[in-house]
């Protein structure tokens, strides 16, 4: 594999693909995960103007709305307004969630801090939350994209004391003699430990260790220690009168849950299909040093085997990382942003609304006959600022659900300004016949085949001068290959 080949790689599975200029500087993957690093020391909250358009998008039009629960952010909030402040209050939420979607959207594609905005997307969906208010949901993200390089213990406890994840798990009902056990269960089943490694018994006794944690009206984790049971619980062996940071300690304390978040970053970072020959040496380091993220991932892109054919160009990406990698590789800006709403929801994956706790399930999953003909049309649509028409499935999660088919159906001319000269200037020692070669190296993580080379420097060729870049990339990135990295 050629240097060129690794740092596309690295760029690929460390961030969200590479530039033309990453390529021709030509430094070693060594060296290019150093300055990843560097790149990410410092942390950025996702837009604070932000915060505020999406604190005041949450609020109804006579009062604040509390953050109890959803029950009460869906309905008590609302049950004192008309059917007009009803439809723009739900009109400022959504607007609130879909500017911090296409702001994060542009975070992933400009952002010189790659590998933390790739972590921070890796931990959104580990830690998958949906709720009704933007900002409860952005100080989730922000306090996931503080955490994402840190240490994990410390990342737990901060995401298990957000009003978002209490609020989506249910822990603002548990109270000392009525616990409730849905988020002790998903921190174990799905954040920690993984399935298999506790019985029933465990799950109830953690219930009872986090009752009275909760948060108030303004979005503050508070501790009600009389809603809190400080009896005598049982919990993977041990027993004393533990609260919720106790529980989250003795998972931590258990080697499984080194070998369950390493087994999930492999998954993520470098093959659907986890070798422990390569995960258990990785889970051992992970476990000694702390839950010591940056080192886990410093580890990962380190190890030969990582850029080894078996994980090169394999993964399918997902349609964030598609989207995000197309605008990051060339230069590409919209004029209206509406379209990339558009184009996360017809493929299965909008930020800020995982499917449910478990997340996205990525994989093959994020293929079927639809989304497919939609990944092979994108590059024409926003190459050749062609008009697009979908008409978007019913989410029954939505803000508004009960849309006609007309409404959920979007239909127009997408603009686009695309920056072709750094993709020229790459090309340019090469004679002309070579050129889409070059670029296929470039482009495609996965060999392009030779027929379709073949048709490509056809069509480039039968085309005007002015024009042949523009047709050799969009016949490139229209090709199944470029689905892989």
């Amino acid at each position: 594999m050629t240097t060129q080949q690794q740092l596309q790689h690295l760029y690929w599975r460390a961030g969200f693909g590479p530039r033309p200029a990453d390529v021709a500087a030509g430094p070693s993957p060594r060296k290019a995960l150093r300055q990843l690093f560097r790149d990410s020391e410092k942390v950025d909250p996702l837009y604070s103007e932000q915060m505020h358009f999406a604190e005041t998008a949450a609020v109804s039009p006579p009062t604040p709305a509390p953050m109890a629960t959803e029950a009460t952010a869906g309905a008590g909030a609302r049950a004192g307004l008309t059917a007009a402040q009803r439809k723009q209050q739900n009109q400022q939420i959504r607007a609130a969630f879909y500017s911090m979607n296409t702001g994060w959207l542009d975070r992933m594609a400009t952002s010189p801090a790659q590998l933390r905005e790739k972590l921070t997307f890796f931990w959104h969906g580990h830690f998958a939350c949906r709720v009704r208010r933007p900002d409860a949901a952005l100080q989730l993200n922000n306090t996931l994209r503080a955490g994402a390089l840190g240490k994990f213990g410390d990342l737990l406890l901060a995401v298990s004391k957000q009003p978002a994840m209490l609020q989506f798990l249910n822990n603002q009902q548990n109270r000392k003699q009525h616990p409730n056990e849905n988020f002790a269960r998903e921190v174990m089943e799905l954040f920690t430990i993984g399935r298999g490694h506790y019985s029933e018994q465990d799950v109830k006794e953690a219930a009872r260790a986090f009752t009275g944690w909760g948060y108030n009206a303004g979005g503050q984790y508070v501790f009600r220690e009389k809603q809190h049971d400080a009896g005598a619980k049982t919990f993977l062996g041990r027993t004393g009168n533990f609260g919720g940071e106790d529980i989250l300690r003795i998972i931590l304390e258990q080697p499984q849950t080194a070998e369950f978040l390493t087994t999930k970053f492999y998954r993520f970072f470098v093959n659907d299909t986890p070798d422990p020959a390569h995960v258990q040496p990785l889970a051992r380091a992970f476990f000694q040093s702390g839950y010591d993220i940056r080192d886990l991932v410093e580890r990962l892109f380190s190890a030969p085997w990582f850029y080894e054919a078996a994980n090169v160009g394999t993964r399918i990406k997902s349609p964030i990382e598609l989207l995000a990698g197309l605008r990051r590789t060339l230069g590409l800006e919209l004029e209206n942003q509406q379209p990339l709403i558009v184009f996360q929801k017809a493929l299965g994956q909008t930020l800020f609304e995982p499917p449910n706790v478990a997340g996205w399930a990525g994989g093959r999953s994020w293929i079927d006959s639809s989304s497919l003909v939609l990944r092979l049309q994108l590059p024409q649509v926003l190459l050749k600022n062609a008009e697009f028409s979908i008409a978007l499935k019913e989410d029954e999660n939505d803000i508004a659900p009960s849309v006609s088919r007309a409404d959920r159906t979007f239909r127009q001319q997408v603009k686009t300004r695309v920056q072709l000269t750094p993709i020229s200037q790459l090309l340019a020692a090469a004679p002309p016949a070579a050129q889409a070669a070059q670029l296929s190296a470039f482009l495609l993580q996965a060999p392009i085949r030779p027929e379709n080379l073949a048709l490509i420097q056809q069509a480039a060729a039968a085309g005007p001068t002015d024009g042949r870049l523009r047709t050799m990339l969009t016949s490139m990135l229209s090709l199944p290959e470029y689905q892989l990295m």
